[in-house]
């Protein structure tokens, strides 16, 4: 059968349009696939998303409660730091009562003080006017009390705040103990402070002087001394 050129061009244009028929179902097949998978995507970035915004909820309330439990911690700490202070300051305070009743033993720095009866009496005058008496020993222990004392002790004796000192003739009772002259007066704490309340002008040192009393006033740089009498074993 001879064919003609009618016929060539139809089946070239069914061709055609058979191709432009297959590639349109083809793409129309195709657009809801891809509209899918961007459905998908998009769902799959909201639960992302969503997680991310519960991830920080989450952080931001352990943040607060890790604020919390650090600003529980510190108030502990300074609580603890003020028991510790006032453990401190309780032993120190006891330390100190121990050392001005007397009770303990102890050493450090401080002063001797050494009164002596005066070495010439002119002849007619009282005796009594140049030997060391009670108040002389005590205007001394009372100076150094002041300037802050940690201890004291008269001729080796340790003396303690219920001492008492009685002058009995030519010699002194010391907590009924009898010491003889000369009296040597030994006291621990700041040596120079010491040193310096018995030279003031018109104080304790002139004053003994003027009394005839013979004074030496010395620093030390290390002074020992026992419990009081009464607390030994």
């Amino acid at each position: 059968m001879k064919v003609k050129g009618n016929h060539v061009i139809l089946s070239v244009i069914l061709i055609i349009t058979g191709f432009i028929i297959a590639l349109s179902y083809q793409f129309a097949n195709e657009v809801p696939k891809n509209q899918v998978i961007t459905e998908r995507q998009w769902k799959k970035e909201d639960e992302l998303r969503n997680q991310v915004l519960f991830e920080q909820s989450v952080n931001r309330n352990l943040a607060e409660e890790l604020r919390a439990i650090q600003a529980e911690i510190t108030g502990i700490e300074e609580e603890i730091a003020i028991q510790q202070r006032t453990y401190f300051n309780l032993v120190e305070d006891l330390d100190k009562l121990r050392m001005a009743t007397g009770t303990v033993g102890i050493k450090g720095p401080g002063i001797e003080v050494t009164l002596t009866d005066a070495q010439y009496v002119p002849d007619g005058d009282n005796p009594n006017f140049y030997i060391v008496h009670e108040f002389h020993i005590q205007k001394v222990i009372h100076e150094l009390l002041v300037t802050q004392a940690e201890a004291i002790a008269i001729n080796g004796q340790r003396i303690s705040h219920r001492s008492y000192i009685q002058c009995v003739g030519p010699v002194i009772r010391i907590d009924g103990n009898t010491s003889f002259a000369p009296f040597v007066i030994t006291a621990i704490g700041d040596s120079a402070k010491l040193h310096d309340s018995l030279h003031l002008p018109g104080g304790v040192r002139d004053q003994l002087l003027s009394d005839q009393i013979e004074v030496r006033i010395e620093k030390k740089d290390l002074i020992m001394m026992d419990p009081y009498l009464s607390d030994r074993g």
